[in-house]
């Protein structure tokens, strides 16, 4: 098997391979030791892994991520899909802040409180979403537009003139109220 090295970088690029040596990032350090070896000492892979703690694949891949890519190898590239993953865009977003100033009973519910399975049920029934989310999306995506969700609490009205009285510690011994 021939053996592998990194191609000679330009000045730009070892520029920023020898910045990318004295990098906070342990990746980009080692990435650039391996590839700086390579180039400088034309030292082989093998040795370069037992050099900076690799295995001599992990060396072969960043070289040949090098030679092909250029300086954007050496950093760290991000993990996952780049693509919009939000279940609410930009419309149902805004759809769903005119939704929830609302009374549910407009949507024909028989509460006037919304809560987030609720929401996800209504965002479903008026397109907001192609499926039935979960509550925790709901609550995810009104907390990223700025709309914090607390749990609606119920206040008791009563029509007794005394509620008040009643309600407050230590009055209760007082005469006529709870006297029989």
């Amino acid at each position: 098997m021939k053996a592998l090295y990194a191609r000679p970088p330009t000045e730009e690029e070892r520029k920023q391979l020898e910045a990318g040596l004295k990098s906070t990032i342990a990746l980009t350090v080692r990435r650039c030791q391996m590839i700086m070896m390579s180039v400088d000492e034309r030292v082989k892979v093998e040795v370069i892994g037992r050099r900076v703690g690799r295995s001599g694949q992990t060396v072969r891949d960043v070289l040949n991520t090098f030679n092909e890519t250029g300086i954007d190898g050496i950093y760290a590239q991000k993990v996952g899909r780049q693509d919009d993953q939000r279940t609410f865009d930009d419309a149902a977003r805004e759809r769903l802040r005119a939704i929830i100033v609302c009374s549910p009973r407009e949507f024909g519910y028989e509460t006037s409180l919304w809560t987030l399975d609720l929401l996800a049920d209504v965002s479903y029934e008026q397109g907001l979403t192609s499926h039935r989310v979960h509550k925790d999306t709901v609550s995810e995506t009104l907390n990223q537009m700025g709309l914090p969700w607390k749990r609606a609490k119920r206040t008791i009205h009563s029509p007794d003139p005394n509620y008040e009285g009643k309600k407050t510690p230590g009055l209760a011994e007082s005469p006529g109220i709870g006297a029989s």
